[in-house]
C-alpha cells in the first residue's frame, strides 16, 4: 500500500511574502490564497514540512528566537489543524558554508519520506528559488517552481523547463491545477 503524500514547502516567498530575511513577526503576511491551499492540502491528506534556509541567522543579521517569532506568527495566521507541519527544518548556514540541510541539499526530504512512509511518487517540494527545485529533484520527488517570489532569470525558467519542474504563480495555483484541488479552495 503507497504511504501518504507528502508537500514541502519553502516559506518566504511561498508561503509568506519574502522581506530579504525576514525577521520581525510584524512582517510575516502570508500571500494570498495560501491558507486555504494549505487547508485543502490537509484535507486530501498530504503532510506538510516546510524545508526553509535562513542564512540570516549564520550572517548575523537575526537570532534563532527571533525566527522562531516569525514562525509562530505564521503559525498563528494560518490556523492549521493539528498536526499543521509534520516538522520544518531551518538552515542557518551561508551560501557555501558545510551544511547538511541548505537546500538544494535532499537530506531534510529523504529523511521525512523515511521517518514517515511516505510516498514519493505522489509528493513535491515547492518554493521560488532554483536551490527548492534541485532539493525535491536530489531527493527524486517532483518540484515546483512558484512565481510569487524571487523573480526567475532566464536561466532558472531554463533550468525548471529542462528538468521536469512544474511552473505555476503561487502556491494556491499549484494546489489547484497539480493537485486537482480548485473545488476546495
Amino acid at each position: 500500500m503507497p504511504g501518504q503524500p507528502a508537500l514541502f514547502l519553502d516559506r518566504d516567498g511561498n508561503l509568506i511574502r519574502d522581506h530579504h530575511h525576514t525577521c520581525r513577526p510584524e512582517q510575516i503576511e502570508l500571500l494570498p490564497g495560501v491558507r486555504d491551499a494549505l487547508h485543502a492540502a490537509l484535507r486530501e491528506g498530504y503532510a506538510l514540512f516546510i524545508l526553509t534556509n535562513q542564512s540570516g541567522i549564520g550572517r548575523g543579521i537575526f537570532t534563532w528566537e527571533q525566527y522562531h517569532a516569525c514562525h509562530a506568527r505564521m503559525l498563528q495566521l494560518l490556523e492549521l489543524p493539528s498536526p499543521g507541519f509534520k516538522d520544518v527544518k531551518a538552515a542557518p548556514e551561508r551560501p557555501g558554508e558545510p551544511s547538511d540541510y541548505r537546500k538544494p541539499s535532499p537530506r531534510f526530504i529523504l529523511e521525512m519520506l523515511a521517518e514517515h512512509g511516505l510516498d514519493p511518487g505522489r509528493s513535491w517540494m515547492v518554493g521560488d528559488r532554483r536551490t527548492d527545485w534541485e532539493a525535491g529533484l536530489n531527493a527524486g520527488i517532483r518540484s515546483c517552481a512558484v512565481r510569487s517570489g524571487k523573480e526567475f532569470d532566464r536561466d532558472d525558467e531554463a533550468f525548471a523547463r529542462a528538468s521536469g519542474v512544474a511552473i505555476h504563480q503561487d502556491f494556491p495555483d499549484f494546489v489547484r491545477r497539480e493537485l486537482g484541488l480548485a473545488g476546495s479552495l
